[in-house]
């Protein structure tokens, strides 16, 4: 006689897919990769790193400008959009996430509770920038599924390695987090992301 195993499925937290197309500009040489992004509720624009409290863009504004709020809207808590598209594009940035379809374990943005449903295709990513030659991780999340996905073992952080993606050698990269739970001043996060630009002949 078989036995049935019923499952509770009312707590199952719901999958949520990613909510915006990856940013391959043409002739785009380095690929940022973070975790997920955060629930709408934390966005203050809708692209890639947009929470108010994340200092992605600052960072950038201090490694290209000297200027920590050069993205920044004057007198507004929110990132300007088209300044940070035509940043990117002009530099060869891509970017994107290493999950298209997570769960959200807690109601938080900590990538603690993200459960990786369906892992991004960065081959096929890769495959749309055929000038890229670089691969960035931007968190302990990230890191880990590019590894989990490609078999190679992390760098430390803000050091690089070789990784072979879809027949094509490229450079990975791991940097700190941007943020704010990371323990690590802007200045230093900065400093860490100034010679990642460097190595990339992106800044002097």
């Amino acid at each position: 006689m078989c036995s049935k195993t019923f499952y509770d499925m009312t707590n199952v937290p719901e999958v949520e897919y990613h909510p915006f197309e990856p940013f391959l500009p043409e002739g785009a040489v380095v690929l940022f990769l973070g975790s997920f992004p955060p629930q709408p509720k934390r966005w203050c624009m809708e692209f890639y790193y947009p929470n108010w409290l994340n200092d992605f863009w600052r960072v950038c504004g201090l490694v290209f400008y000297g200027d920590r709020d050069h993205f920044v809207v004057a007198g507004e808590k929110r990132f300007d959009l088209p300044r940070i598209r035509v940043f990117c594009t002009g530099k060869g940035i891509a970017l994107f996430d290493t999950a298209t379809a997570v769960r959200r374990l807690k109601d938080n943005a900590s990538d603690k509770f993200l459960e990786v449903v369906e892992p991004t295709d960065i081959t096929a990513l890769l495959g749309r920038i055929p000038s890229c030659s670089a691969v960035v991780t931007t968190g302990q999340k990230a890191t880990d599924v590019l590894t989990d996905r490609y078999g190679c073992e992390a760098p430390a952080v803000g050091e690089s390695v070789a990784i072979r993606i879809g027949g094509k050698e490229l450079r990975f990269f791991r940097m700190p987090s941007t943020s704010r739970a990371y323990p690590l001043s802007l200045e230093k996060k900065a400093a860490a992301y100034r010679r990642l630009f460097v190595a990339l002949r992106l800044v002097d």
